[in-house]
């Protein structure tokens, strides 16, 4: 049980840091510049792509003899994933992470048509090329090797998902406007002019790597106890000495 555990998680962090290495180039072309900071984990893998990767691994494998089957199903799945996900973190964070309104045939916003094209093509390449790739290598790996370097693994991930979620729990998205038009330029003005007038926490590392990840993001309510810790970075420690 416990190597099984170790296996499917090593697959799914392998997997998660493919499509974070995927987003910055996607991003990196569409800003023209390049994009080092994606997804709101501090580390460098996005579950989202785990979790499709894992689904496709299950479910599609099995009809890999026919190409355009592949194809459709690793486009639903992908796309329903990419829904869920976005339903559930607007429902829990009274946030829009992403919006594709601007996008033709798009569904309220959280999925679109293009989106599921390249989902398809992504689902054909991780069948027939990542996919034997990958379990061809992790399937090598000695059993002790697997458990340590997936046990680490668990831990890094469940340390990081702790301080995420307590760093989004400081922070608020607006979504006023955001239902039909990007407003990411507008917000993160606003954001900016509200980080100057909150010294101690322009320093948080958590902080500034959120608003990268999501410049839309506007600032909540920092009297919380959680907020106290922002006060103990390097540099607002350094100014209190003064």
């Amino acid at each position: 049980m416990l190597d099984t555990v170790c296996y499917v998680f090593l697959l799914f962090i392998i997997y998660s840091f493919v499509g974070y290495i995927l987003e910055i180039a996607n991003c990196s072309i569409q800003s023209k510049k390049l994009v080092l900071n994606r997804g709101f984990f501090l580390g460098p893998y996005l579950p989202i792509y785990g979790v499709s990767c894992l689904l496709m691994g299950s479910f599609i494998i099995r009809y890999k003899d026919d190409l355009l089957t592949v194809f459709v199903m690793s486009a639903f799945v992908c796309t329903t994933v990419e829904y869920i996900t976005s339903y559930v973190l607007e429902k829990i964070f009274k946030a829009r992470w992403w919006d594709y309104s601007d996008k033709k045939f798009n569904i309220e916003g959280r999925v679109c048509l293009f989106n599921a094209f390249l989902f398809g093509i992504g689902g054909v390449f991780f069948t027939y090329v990542l996919n034997p790739f990958v379990l061809t290598i992790v399937g090598k790996l000695p059993i002790l090797v697997l458990r340590i370097v997936s046990l680490t693994l668990i831990v890094v991930f469940l340390v990081d998902v702790i301080i995420t979620i307590t760093t989004l729990y400081q922070v608020k998205v607006s979504t006023i406007k955001f239902k039909k038009r990007d407003v990411t330029q507008e917000l993160t003005k606003i954001i900016r002019e509200e980080l100057a007038k909150k010294r101690d926490i322009k320093t948080n590392f958590f902080v500034r790597h959120m608003l990268n990840a999501f410049p839309w993001i506007n600032l909540s309510d920092y009297d919380n106890p959680l907020s106290k810790l922002k006060r103990y970075s390097i540099k607002g420690i350094k100014k209190k000495q003064k």
